[in-house]
C-alpha cells in the first residue's frame, strides 16, 4: 500500500489586530498556540501519547517566543512530556515550512502522527524585535550586496512598477480580499476551522475570541485611494526610480496576532484510528529568488510544485497565495497565467491578516475548507517569504 501523508484536521484562531489592545494582544503566544494543539486532541478524540512529533513555525522568536515556543506549547496543551516538539524559521513560510517537514517525515516513515503548526503575536513580539540594533548579516553578506539589501515594502513597490501594477489595480485587489472574507464570515464558512480563544477584556470581563478583527467589510476602493503611500521616502527608493509608491497599509496585510494547528498523518494510522483524511499532500517545493525582488519566489515556486506533481494550473482548483502585498498575488497570477477567481476565495491576509509563522498553516487550514466547500480535487498554496524564499504545496481533496 502506498504511504500518503494525510490531512485529518486544520484548524486556526480568528484573527486578532497585532497591536496592544488588539482582541488577542493580552493571550500569551505559547497560550495562543496551546489553544489550536488541544482543539485537534479533543475534535479528533486523539490520545496525545500517540504523536511523534510537534513542528510549529515562529518568525520573532525573541521574549515570549523565545526558547522553543513550539515545545513550550507542548506542555501548556498538556501534552505529556514525551512529546517532542521544534519550531522552525522560514520567515513568512514557516508554518508551511512545518507542514511539509511533517508529511515529508510520515512520507519518509519516521512519523505516523505528527502536528505542524504555527503562532505569532505581533502585539507582544513587535517585528524585528529579535535583532534589535544588531546587525544579522555580518561582512561577507554586505559584500556580496553592496548597495544593501532592502525592506519588504521597497520590494513590494518594485514588484508593483515592474508589472506594472497601478496603485488602482492595488486597491481593487485589496477591497475584493475584504469583501470574500466579509462574505465567508457571513455564511459561517470559517466556522469549522476557528477555534473560540478565551480572552479577558480590558474591564476584567471573560468571553472568547472567534471572528476575524482584521476582516474591514466596508473597505471600498474610494476609501483605500484616500491613503497615503506607507513607504515613500525609504533611502532605499533612490535605487529604483520605477517605483511610484502605491503600496499602502490598505493594499497590505495588516499587523495580526493568530495561531494555527494541521493534524497530519499516514493514511494506514487514520485508517486504523478510524479517522477519515480529508486531503493528501500531492507534492512540494521550495525555492530561493533575487532577495531585492524578494516576495516574487512565489512563481519558481509554483512551477516547481505543479511540475513534481504533473499538473498545469489550469488542473488546480483553489489557489491560497499568501497576500503580503497586494502585488504579489497580481504578479503571481500574471506569470502563471491562473484564473482569478480561483484565487483566495474566501479572502486573502490583506482581510484575514498575516500572523507571520502562523500563515502558512492558516492558508493550509482555508484551503482545506474551500476545496470541501467547492467540490474542488486540487488545491495550491504559496507564501513568499523574507530573504527571496518561497514555498508551494499541493493538496488533494478526499
Amino acid at each position: 500500500m502506498t504511504n500518503h501523508a494525510v490531512i485529518v484536521d486544520a484548524v486556526r484562531t480568528a484573527s486578532g489586530k497585532g497591536k496592544p489592545g488588539g482582541a488577542l494582544s493580552a493571550v500569551h503566544p505559547v497560550d495562543l498556540l496551546a489553544v489550536v494543539l488541544r482543539e485537534l486532541l479533543r475534535s479528533n478524540d486523539l490520545d496525545p501519547a500517540r504523536i511523534d512529533d510537534v513542528i510549529g513555525g515562529c518568525v520573532t522568536q525573541a521574549g515570549e517566543q523565545s526558547l522553543n515556543i513550539t515545545r513550550n506549547a507542548v506542555f501548556a496543551a498538556g501534552f505529556p512530556e514525551t512529546v517532542p516538539a521544534a519550531t522552525v524559521d522560514r520567515q513568512c513560510g514557516s508554518s508551511q515550512q512545518a507542514a511539509a517537514f511533517a508529511a515529508q517525515g510520515v512520507l519518509a516513515g519516521c512519523y505516523d502522527i505528527v502536528i505542524a503548526a504555527g503562532v505569532e503575536s505581533m502585539s507582544r513580539a513587535p517585528m524585528f524585535s529579535a535583532t534589535g540594533q544588531a546587525d544579522p548579516y555580518g561582512r561577507a553578506v554586505a559584500q556580496r550586496y553592496p548597495d544593501g539589501l532592502v525592506t519588504q515594502g521597497v520590494s513590494a513597490e518594485i514588484i508593483a512598477a515592474r508589472w506594472k501594477l497601478d496603485r488602482q489595480a492595488l486597491d481593487e485587489f485589496a477591497a475584493r480580499s475584504h469583501r470574500l472574507a466579509a462574505a465567508a464570515t457571513a455564511a459561517g464558512t470559517f466556522t469549522g476551522e476557528i477555534v473560540p480563544v478565551p480572552v479577558v477584556a480590558a474591564d476584567g470581563t471573560s468571553g472568547t475570541h472567534q471572528v476575524d478583527e482584521t476582516i474591514r467589510a466596508a473597505t471600498t476602493v474610494e476609501g483605500l485611494a484616500a491613503l497615503r503611500p506607507a513607504f515613500q521616502g525609504d533611502p532605499a527608493g533612490g535605487r529604483f526610480p520605477e517605483i511610484n509608491w502605491s503600496i499602502t497599509a490598505g493594499n497590505s496585510s495588516p499587523l495580526t496576532d493568530g495561531a494555527a494547528a494541521v493534524l497530519i498523518m499516514s493514511e494506514q494510522m487514520a485508517a486504523r484510528l478510524s479517522l477519515r483524511p480529508r486531503a493528501r499532500f500531492h507534492s512540494f517545493s521550495v525555492t530561493g529568488d533575487d532577495p531585492i525582488l524578494m516576495l516574487t519566489g512565489i512563481i519558481p515556486a509554483t512551477r516547481k510544485a505543479l511540475g513534481r506533481a504533473g499538473l498545469n494550473i489550469d488542473d488546480i482548483d483553489a489557489y491560497e497565495v499568501n497576500e503580503a502585498f497586494a502585488p504579489v498575488p497580481l504578479a503571481w497570477l500574471n506569470d502563471v497565467a491562473a484564473d482569478p477567481d480561483r484565487l483566495n476565495q474566501q479572502g486573502g491576509a490583506i482581510a484575514l491578516g498575516h500572523a507571520l509563522g502562523a500563515s502558512g498553516a492558516r492558508l493550509l487550514t482555508t484551503l482545506v475548507t474551500t476545496l470541501e466547500q467547492t467540490g474542488g480535487r486540487y488545491g495550491l498554496q504559496t507564501m513568499c517569504e523574507g530573504g527571496g524564499m518561497a514555498n508551494a504545496t499541493i493538496i488533494e481533496r478526499l
